[in-house]
């Protein structure tokens, strides 16, 4: 029997990526970070100096032939984790610097139009678990479970707050809530592929929820689909 595709879509922040690989891993199933491509993308054009108040898009789109952004397995610790031009960049795509940015690369449609064409290719045999902004609205309209999950800005800048000085960053909490709000508008509001729920994904808010138990709703959601096909098959 095909094994079904999962699409997790949501706000930043709310542990889509964390969730997404506990269940593919309980699954057996192949996890893709769609968020840690456009993050690797906004990596190198930091570091080519194509982003200023805003992003050069001409010379972004110009340099997109020639970028490679894959996923290798990190041996030490199982994780699939993203390579920038062959090189592990999986560490220098989380900081703030690239979070200040991403949602701007994001929206740049020569961007949107690599990323995803790459991104179907990977799901279109199913048995996959990907996450991101549209993944049950564009990457993977026909997936088979379609999650959104969602939490109040406080509660995300926290969790996202905690994972910055854990990593040793000096970041105030202000700034973190500031960057999840606008990260929020800009995803909502760009006009390629904006943030939203998909009309049949099941909405998930894990504001006051511990990773246990929303991996462990998830999944019982997960494995019900599974069993629905094997009963259609």
């Amino acid at each position: 029997m095909r094994k079904i595709s999962i699409a997790i879509d949501g706000y930043s922040s709310t542990g889509k990526s964390t969730l997404a690989r506990q269940l593919a891993s309980a699954l057996g199933y192949i996890y893709i970070d769609t968020g840690a491509m456009y993050r690797a993308v906004t990596l190198y054009a930091l570091r080519e100096g194509l982003i200023g108040k805003e992003p050069d898009e001409a010379a972004l789109a110009g340099r997109l032939p020639g970028l490679d952004i894959g996923f290798e397995l990190n041996k030490g610790n199982g994780r699939s984790e993203i390579t920038l031009n062959g090189e592990n960049v999986e560490g220098e795509i989380r900081t703030l610097e690239v979070s200040r940015h991403v949602s701007q690369v994001a929206a740049i449609g020569a961007v949107r139009e690599k990323l995803v064409a790459q991104q179907q290719k990977m799901g279109s045999r199913g048995g996959v678990v990907m996450d991101g902004r549209d993944i049950g609205t564009v990457v993977l309209p026909r997936a088979d479970l379609k999650i959104f999950m969602t939490a109040s800005a406080e509660i995300r800048a926290g969790r996202r707050y905690k994972e910055l000085l854990d990593r040793g960053e000096e970041v105030r909490f202000e700034d973190v809530l500031h960057n999840v709000r606008e990260r929020d508008y800009l995803d909502s509001h760009r006009a390629i592929s904006p943030l939203k729920k998909a009309d049949d994904a099941i909405e998930f808010d894990n504001s006051d929820m511990g990773m246990k138990e929303q991996f462990e709703r998830i999944h019982a959601f997960a494995l019900r689909v599974i069993d629905q096909k094997k009963g259609a098959s």
